[in-house]
């Protein structure tokens, strides 16, 4: 049976110092045991306002002079952050210890050699950040569920052995304490969060991996040969499987061979992480409907907004809306292809997730139908919320790059959850005009596409309606139609142009001589004054409201 040595709060800031300390975080001032669970990741951003979550732990990329230390100390102390994380080696400053006393929020200094990056995705795992609906802690053979560093300190109380939990790919997904008790290659492979490819390669050579992967057995693996300071220490490696499914491995660094009560607790442990595993990955698919489910009740209005609003935790805070959407430029749609599209939909949405979280901590996100709608709070003191939105929009498309064509919509700020229903079909109505290819952007507002929003709705008045051309252009049609001629064309290509024949003539390839000559007879078969702009108008809006038909090739 497995017991956990841990038993600190799952949030709390003495936890992510058992976890990760000594490897990747060190305490320099301040007191990791003071109450309270940590309410999220922040980066510090000196150039952008940023909002705080309660008892935060705020990441000082670039912070490294004392005076930069000091000031923000002082700043997080007004927003009752937890600790605040700064390059090693923190500055040796009295006037530091002095402020970390007096603002009670910790200093913390992160190794050199692991980035930012990686401490972040490890500090938001081990929160498990962004959890919705969940009523209490939920357990596994007694374990928090899902709680794969617990479950790693566990391992390592039984085997007396620093550990790691890996997926398939060597990548690290925990690890336990007392990694400074193993050699070079696991503190390489710790602050990589994956198994360095030399000794991967190296395993893979000499078989340890097909071993382990047919074995139900622990695997002992000697020493390798890359040299005595790197791999200098044995290891014993378990598989993880959920019945014929690989889903990873286990691995301590140990000194001599497991003793056969220790090897089969170790097989124990590693059917127990695979329970954990799996409730991960289905944990995941059940947070992403109930998140979708709040998300959509939210922006539907009615009598549960409001209490999907509070559990997403957006309640009494003004909100920007933003609507993405995958352009789908297949012409012919077939089950492969619509399963491609609605991968990379809620792949796109997730990644949507990911970087509002960045922005806010608590921001939301949720693929609703093809669409994905995220949430973002808006400070009450800030008039800029929607060009805000707007641009964090653009930098979200800009990082995904061109490999997927993606566009956004973004709804006015709302303060009231009554509004939100309004706010989305704003969103939803610019979103509509950049997916139909009318946008002259990726991103958009209702009052940046307004008129051809108005446009496409009046087009789908006249399908519903079933309204045909009337007057000059229907004449046009069934004269090009009889005759084989060009005058529909001749006559969109000279609106378009504004009058202008030669850029017109260009647009159809046809000799400006040629192009007046076709205009002249489009006016006697139409019998259309193009002098009068109420005929101009109304033969300008039919071509582009009601169905004409394809246009006929170009001569």
């Amino acid at each position: 049976m497995l017991v956990s040595v841990n038993s600190r709060p799952r949030a709390s800031l003495g936890r992510i110092l058992d976890d990760l300390g000594a490897t990747l975080l060190e305490l320099i001032h301040g007191d990791a045991d003071l109450p309270g669970d940590v309410g999220g990741i922040v980066i510090h951003d000196p150039f952008e306002e940023t909002a705080l979550p309660a008892h935060a732990v705020v990441l000082g990329v670039g912070v490294r002079e004392p005076d930069q230390v000091l000031a923000l100390l002082r700043e997080l102390a007004g927003h009752g952050a937890a600790a605040l994380v700064v390059r090693a080696p923190a500055p040796a400053d009295p006037r530091i210890a002095a402020a970390a006393a007096e603002s009670g929020v910790a200093l913390l200094a992160l190794t050199r050699g692991a980035s930012w990056a990686q401490l972040a995705a490890m500090l938001r795992s081990l929160l498990a950040e962004g959890d919705v609906g969940t009523a209490g802690p939920e357990t596994l053979a007694g374990m928090p569920s899902g709680d794969l560093f617990a479950l790693a300190n566990a391992v390592a109380a039984l085997l007396d052995a620093p550990v790691t939990i890996e997926d398939r790919g060597s990548r690290v997904l925990a690890f336990s304490g007392r990694q400074d008790e193993a050699d070079p290659s696991r503190v390489e492979t710790i602050l990589g969060r994956q198994v360095p490819e030399k000794y991967a390669r190296l395993l893979a050579e000499r078989g340890v991996f097909h071993e382990l992967y047919r074995s139900d057995e622990p695997v002992y693996v000697t020493p390798m040969p890359s040299g005595p300071d790197e791999f200098s220490l044995p290891r014993v490696a378990v598989a993880v499987r959920a019945g014929d499914e690989i889903l990873g491995s286990i691995w301590a660094a140990v000194h001599e061979p497991l003793s056969p009560e220790r090897s089969q607790a170790f097989c124990d442990a590693a059917k127990l992480v695979a329970l954990h595993m799996l409730r991960i990955r289905a944990g995941a698919d059940v947070e992403r409907r109930l998140r979708a489910d709040l998300v959509s009740t939210a922006l539907e209005g009615g009598v549960g907004a409001r209490q999907a609003i509070d559990r997403l935790g957006l309640a009494d805070q003004p909100m920007a809306i933003l609507a993405l959407a995958v352009v789908d430029a297949s012409a012919e749609p077939s089950v492969g292809v619509d399963a491609n599209l609605a991968t990379e939909r809620q792949r796109l949405a997730d990644a949507l997730a990911m970087h509002l979280s960045a922005v806010h901590p608590r921001s939301a996100a949720a693929l609703v139908g093809d669409v994905a709608y995220g949430l973002i709070p808006v400070p009450r003191d800030r008039a800029d919320g929607e060009e805000r939105a707007v641009r964090i929009a653009t930098e979200f498309l800009d990082r995904v790059g061109d490999r997927v064509r993606a566009s956004i919509g973004v709804g006015p700020v709302v303060a009231d959850p009554a509004d939100l229903p309004q706010a989305r079909a704003c969103a939803d109505r610019a979103l509509r005009v950049l997916r139909s290819g009318r946008g002259a952007t990726r991103v958009a507002r209702l009052a940046d596409v307004h008129v051809e929003a108005l446009l496409l709705e009046l087009q789908d008045l006249v399908t519903v309606r079933g309204d045909q051309p009337t007057g000059p252009v229907a004449r046009l049609l069934d004269y090009d139609e009889l005759h084989g001629t060009n005058l529909v064309e001749t006559l969109r290509a000279w609106l378009d142009a504004f009058g202008d024949v030669i850029a017109a003539a260009a647009a159809v390839y046809v000799h400006p001589n040629t192009f007046r000559y076709r205009l002249r007879r489009l006016a006697e078969v139409g019998e259309l004054d193009l002098a009068d702009p109420e005929a101009r108008f109304a033969a300008m809006l039919q071509l582009r409201v009601v169905p004409v038909g394809k246009p006929a090739k170009r001569r």
